[in-house]
């Protein structure tokens, strides 16, 4: 914690991340049973976990990224959504897996997937480890984690002011 000083303490361990991303590619696969699926991650934060999850996910994957913002530099939104890597596949009646690290204010979130149902996917869902504690948070339906926060986090390639940090969730 010595290279974020702000940063508080760790809330969940490495073998709880590991477990819960298990659980969710469990879940996962039965959901999708017989079919294949691309698996999206939001650079660069949902990266790892994507990584993590289709590993626990014993389907037929493809695996593609996008890269938006709407936080910039900083570690609170902007409100301002941009594309900045899109999608190298095509998803067109292809079943669809948003992977993504935490659900905050949802926004960025909802307007990806605004994005991604007009390209017509067979089926649109997400998949979070972490589900923000954020008031008028966006009405997501998601296959989530049970692991909440309430504050700023960073750890376990979460994107903190654009920098990485690996298997450590902490709080400020």
């Amino acid at each position: 914690m010595e290279q974020f000083p702000d940063l508080d303490r760790v809330l969940f361990t490495e073998e709880e991340i590991r477990n819960r991303v298990k659980e969710l590619g469990t879940s996962i696969t039965q959901d999708y049973a017989g079919k294949s699926i691309v698996v999206i991650s939001v650079l660069r934060g949902a990266a790892i976990f994507m990584a993590d999850l289709v590993r626990e996910i014993h389907l037929p994957i493809e695996m593609d990224y996008m890269a938006i913002s709407s936080y910039g530099n900083g570690a609170k939104s902007s409100g301002v959504v941009r594309i900045l890597k899109d999608l190298t596949c095509s998803i067109e009646d292809r079943h669809v897996l948003i992977a993504e690290d935490i659900l905050d204010s949802g926004l960025t979130l909802r307007y990806l997937m605004k994005n991604l149902e007009s390209r017509n996917p067979a089926s649109l869902q997400v998949a979070t480890l972490l589900r923000k504690d954020t008031p008028n948070q966006a009405d997501i339906p998601c296959n989530t984690s049970d692991l909440n926060v309430r504050l700023i986090y960073c750890g376990y390639g979460l994107d903190y002011a654009n920098g990485i940090e690996t298997y450590l969730v902490l709080e400020f």
